[in-house]
């Protein structure tokens, strides 16, 4: 069975991740450059100041997105490298950079997916209160017009954040992510509530000041929770609403306050202009301030609702009715970063949002690491990522048929790169990257990822 027609198939990275030239060219520091030099803050020592050289071997790698058969790119613009302080004089060189990776995707066939905010916030707005600040919200609409002036003539798919989750509650909650702070539950929903204007008012500038008609969405973590194997409709009803609980996903275990790892908290002022109920219960106190106008601002219409999804958590109906957490088999598959491989998150997650939010589905992120070397024979051999992949679009395939609207799906990632506090442990990669020699080498999986595309997904084995 082949996916829909106009379905996009994608590969994926991000500007710290891959960029390297952290300091070239009149780029300005982020969070990110700050937090690497932190001691015991990354693994090894490891910065993002090389990364995967992408900076300076952008034509190479588009060359191989080419070959791979990409019909879409979703790359992160650092605003630090556009500008250098957040806010003022603009980068020539920087816009420069992103100019060029834009025509050479368009000559390659290959449509730029722009992301405006992929976690690397300049270090001198941090200094300023960063997303504490109320100002974040403007300083980012700001940064915004400055690339939609120089880029919407030929970018026209937008993501305006990626996930929010993960760079307030790990950034700001646990301390275990740039700019690594352990706030309390009220600064951390004072920030969110910032970020979630940030996306406002940059849809706002998209829809005012893009020259081509924009399309324009988010990519939030998919908290996935899906209903047990040969689940009854009242195990799938406790999935659901498990998924758009706050209290339904892992944040104690994590631990952050409930509503910063969820879908609701962040989805719903998006979408629906208002907070959660029961997110504004588990608040109490330390709800954010919201003025006249916020919300309207928050929840500009966007096109397409992204979901980042990797794994998910089983949930049955109890005795009682309520939603009941199912742990993972001991059997349960894992990654190299020890997450469970569930393919049927990809069935359930997109299928369940859709329904909520009535919008098309992107899968803006979705992957596997694996402990990948260089053969003997000078390749790259990852038949679990091939696996896995068969796993997970057989789940997504399934999704589809169940209703969801779903159209596109990014692999994660392109490249092995930078995986922020793990440093360059973790191979995402279809493509694997030497960070001594910089060489690249095409696993398996980009072979079978090629053959995918070419048949729509209707060849999955």
């Amino acid at each position: 069975m082949a996916f829909p027609e106009n379905f996009t198939w994608g590969v994926a990275a991000a500007a710290y991740q891959i960029e390297g030239a952290a300091a070239q060219d009149g780029k300005g520091p982020s969070v990110w450059d700050q937090f690497c030099r932190q001691p015991g803050k990354v693994l090894d020592g490891h910065t993002g100041d090389v990364a995967c050289d992408h900076y300076h071997r952008y034509r190479e790698d588009v060359g191989i997105m080419k070959n791979i058969g990409a019909q879409a790119y979703r790359f992160s613009i650092s605003w630090p490298r556009v500008i250098p302080a957040g806010t003022g004089a603009v980068n020539a060189k920087g816009l420069d950079f992103y100019e060029k990776l834009v025509d050479e995707l368009l000559a390659a066939g290959i449509q730029p997916w722009a992301t405006l905010f992929h976690w690397d916030y300049p270090h001198e707005l941090f200094c300023r209160g960063g997303w504490l600040n109320r100002d974040s919200a403007d300083w980012f609409a700001d940064y915004t017009r400055v690339v939609v002036d120089r880029l919407s003539d030929r970018v026209q798919h937008w993501m305006t954040l990626n996930e929010p989750q993960c760079f307030i509650g790990f950034g700001h909650a646990t301390g275990t992510n740039a700019p690594g702070l352990k706030l309390g539950t009220a600064d951390c929903l004072h920030a969110g509530h910032h970020v979630l204007l940030a996306h406002g008012k940059a849809v706002q500038v998209l829809r005012a000041h893009a020259v081509k008609p924009a399309t324009v969405g988010w990519a939030p973590v998919g908290v996935v929770s899906l209903p047990i194997p040969q689940a009854g409709e009242n195990d799938i009803e406790a999935a659901r609403r498990a998924m758009f609980s706050v209290s339904g996903g892992d944040a104690k275990s994590m631990g952050m306050p409930p509503n910063l790892w969820s879908n609701t908290w962040w989805g719903d002022p998006v979408v629906f202009g208002r907070y959660p109920e029961d997110g504004i219960q588990a608040a109490g106190a330390s709800m954010p301030e919201i003025r006249a106008g916020d919300m309207e601002t928050i929840s500009q219409p966007i096109d397409f609702y992204g979901a980042n999804i990797y794994s998910g958590t089983h949930y049955r109906a109890g005795e009682n009715g309520e939603p009941e957490r199912v742990p993972h088999a001991s059997s349960t598959a894992l990654s190299a970063f020890k997450w469970p491989v569930v393919p049927e998150s990809l069935r359930w997650g997109p299928r369940f949002l859709h329904e909520r939010y009535k919008l098309p589905v992107i899968v803006t992120e979705n992957g596997i690491s694996l402990a990948d070397w260089v053969s003997l024979d000078g390749q790259v051999h990852d038949p679990q990522r091939i696996d896995f992949l068969q796993r997970y679009l057989a789940g997504l395939q399934h999704g589809i048929a169940d209703g969801a609207d779903v159209q596109g799906y990014f692999q994660w990632s392109i490249l092995d790169n930078f995986e922020w506090a793990e440093g360059y442990k973790q191979r995402f990669g279809l493509v694997h990257v030497d960070y001594q020699t910089q060489r690249r080498t095409l696993k398996d999986s980009a072979s079978w990822y090629r053959n995918c595309i070419a048949s729509n997904g209707s060849q999955l084995t």
